[in-house]
């Protein structure tokens, strides 16, 4: 269904009130939602990112083992997703909670680092996954047709990377690749083991984790059609920074991901 269908007033008013249940929230726990705190971890993510890119650059694929080489392509391929996790919190304003204006341009910023993609459009799209989760008019779920983990991440990435941005997409990696290929004298085989291939796994990552496992049938009937992982914190970090605490990012959308296993002991989900 076009998005053109779908954002209608009545999406409008939802927005509405999930903000004035955002603001209830502040004044009650105000001191837990510190402001700093989302916009610190983003720095942190942003850093890392740059800084293990750089390194990743200069590797001599010829004198590391393939056990490092995989250790590198692993670490990049986390620090990768945390760019999306950034945008994704952004897109509710928890990134940073004093200054919309900075949060969308913190999201807009990762977002494009991440994969070229356009903010406004994912911000419209998960909107919808939220109003909508797990239906026909969820933008991240499957079309009823195709609903294997491979035919169901195609179309997830279809309804996120259209034609027209597959084309962008193609043409501005392709320009970004050869500018650093030649421009800093990068292997491309460099390029393409620390930065193309994090892209794609990170993709898979976060469908995996924060689409398929928690909105696979059978749905639940609660009103936001999810489950959320049992992992252990530690462990429900590393997979995809808490995004398996789904039923919990449901119910409490203007919690930061770090927040999320604070409410996860106490949700019975």
């Amino acid at each position: 269904m076009p998005l053109s269908k779908l954002i209608t007033p009545s999406y409008f008013k939802w927005v509405l009130r999930l903000h004035q249940k955002y603001k209830r929230y502040r004044n009650k726990y105000g001191r837990s939602l510190d402001p700093n705190l989302g916009l610190i971890s983003a720095a942190l993510i942003f850093c890392l990112w740059i800084f293990t890119f750089v390194l990743s650059c200069q590797v001599d694929l010829g004198s590391v083992s393939i056990w490092v080489g995989t250790l590198i392509v692993v670490v990049r391929t986390f620090l990768h997703t945390g760019l999306f996790i950034i945008s994704h919190d952004a897109a509710h304003g928890t990134v940073f909670t004093g200054n919309r204006r900075l949060n969308d341009w913190i999201g807009a910023i990762a977002l494009w680092i991440y994969g070229l993609l356009p903010y406004q459009k994912f911000v419209i799209n998960h909107g919808l996954h939220h109003k909508h989760p797990a239906t026909a008019q969820d933008p991240d779920f499957h079309d009823g047709r195709h609903s294997s983990m491979t035919k169901w991440y195609l179309g997830f990435m279809y309804r996120y990377i259209d034609k027209k941005q597959v084309l962008t997409l193609f043409i501005g990696m392709t320009i970004l690749f050869h500018g650093i290929r030649i421009g800093f004298n990068v292997s491309a085989v460099n390029l393409l083991l620390f930065w193309i291939l994090p892209l794609l796994l990170s993709s898979m990552q976060l469908f995996y984790f924060g689409t398929y496992l928690p909105h696979r049938e059978p749905v639940h009937k609660d009103r936001h059609n999810a489950r959320s992982s049992k992992f252990p914190v530690l462990i429900s970090f590393f997979t995809c920074y808490h995004f398996g605490y789904h039923w919990e990012h449901h119910e409490y959308p203007y919690l930061p991901w770090f927040r999320l296993p604070s409410v996860r002991k106490y949700s019975g989900h």
